[in-house]
């Protein structure tokens, strides 16, 4: 099987261009997770790597298969200059390294917490991972592996977060188009949820 890592990484290059930064975060037990940024006019992106490196197995499952399952890296995109964005890649990679740490599948719909800040002083400590697809193509890789997604991240404020436990991801998805709330901004309020 070939290392997956570096397909990854280029498909991230011939999406987002250049980065212009990485980080790497290594947890007791983990493999390396790197986190690289790409600015693309007024945005900067952020990236996990090193998520995609193994399958997200089911945690209910007897054995964890070594090469069937699902496979993802994170994407998160952020209006730049406005807040310090950067301090996100502690956060980043502790959501990249969440299927190796607590047996997660990361998947379009769910909700992922930091339990702080994304950044100092953002109002957002969770996000809700979206459908893939659309910035970044899947990656498709030999049988039997599965393709790597990439997952966009769409930071929720608390009150967000709780309304769509409530409500579903759909719902609260519904709810910021209808308010034109622009999901990139790094220091925008709750929309509003009556």
């Amino acid at each position: 099987m070939a290392d997956v890592l570096p397909l990854v990484e280029a498909r991230l290059r011939s999406a987002l261009g250049e980065p212009d930064a990485r980080a790497a975060v290594t947890f007791l037990g983990t493999d390396r997770i790197e986190v690289l940024r790409f600015h693309e006019d007024d945005i900067v992106r952020y990236a996990t790597l090193g998520m995609s490196a193994h399958p997200m197995t089911d945690p209910t499952a007897m054995v964890a298969d070594p090469i069937k399952g699902p496979r993802a890296e994170l994407v998160l995109s952020v209006r730049a200059g406005l807040a310090d964005t950067d301090k996100v890649l502690r956060a980043l990679a502790v959501l990249a390294a969440s299927p190796q740490v607590e047996g997660v599948v990361v998947a379009p719909g769910a909700s992922l917490d930091v339990g702080e800040p994304l950044w100092p002083g953002a109002p957002f400590s969770s996000v809700l991972v979206a459908e893939p697809g659309g910035l970044v193509e899947d990656l498709e890789l030999d049988e039997p592996m599965a393709p790597v997604h990439f997952l966009p991240l769409l930071p929720m404020t608390p009150n967000e977060a709780a309304w769509k436990r409530v409500h579903g991801a759909g719902a609260l998805q519904e709810r910021w188009l209808t308010n034109g709330t622009d999901l990139r901004d790094p220091s925008r309020t709750s929309v509003s949820l009556t």
